[in-house]
């Protein structure tokens, strides 16, 4: 389905064409960064909708649903102001069940979501399955963090300052800036810019 051309549409289709032009065949997966949870996942919505819109198959997941339960970060760590930094994401389910899985190919089946913050439950699992050539999108908190390097074939660092305490120790041990594929100027949500970077 045709989008409707607008300046933020067409900076999409700009980096969607930039994406494509590199790793157009096969499984792709591409992460969303940034302080600003709503943005960055709405960022991530409107470059899914560019990819349909080129009819690629697109998928979309968020660290979100990927935490350790309370019980268990409270297990792994005292009650401070960081610990969802330090402890708060179950990075080996997200491989195990999402990024290995869709990595593989062929009819290998993954999950997108697997637990539930706000109930602290989770979820019943949803097996997808994809064709050879597929993008994977996901956002989420700290998605650039060592933990995580090689995961990724693209990423996208949205600017902006940290909301918390989590987030401040993030930028400054990780500095996501000095290792995305694109840096993202969001001040105008309707017409974000790409960033030149030292990288650049």
């Amino acid at each position: 389905m045709k989008l409707v051309s607008t300046p933020r549409i067409d900076f999409l289709r700009t980096l969607a064409a930039e994406i494509l032009h590199n790793y157009g065949r096969g499984r792709t997966i591409i992460a969303i960064d940034g302080t600003d949870a709503a943005r960055r996942a709405a960022f991530a919505d409107d470059l899914a909708a560019v990819f349909r819109e080129q009819e690629r198959h697109v998928f979309r997941a968020s660290l979100r649903y990927f935490q350790h339960s309370r019980a268990e970060q409270q297990r792994l760590a005292h009650d401070t102001a960081d610990r969802l930094y330090r402890v708060g994401y179950d990075y080996s389910a997200l491989r195990r069940v999402l990024v290995e899985p869709f990595r593989l190919g062929g009819s290998t089946g993954f999950v997108t979501e697997e637990f539930d913050p706000d109930r602290d439950a989770w979820i019943q699992p949803t097996w997808q399955t994809a064709p050879a050539d597929a993008t994977l999108i996901i956002d989420g908190d700290y998605i650039n963090r060592p933990e995580l390097h090689g995961l990724w074939l693209f990423s996208v660092l949205l600017e902006g300052e940290p909301g918390n305490e989590s987030q401040t120790s993030y930028l400054a041990e990780v500095h996501p800036r000095d290792i995305v594929s694109a840096v993202v100027d969001e001040t105008n949500p309707q017409a974000p810019r790409r960033v030149l970077t030292d990288r650049c």
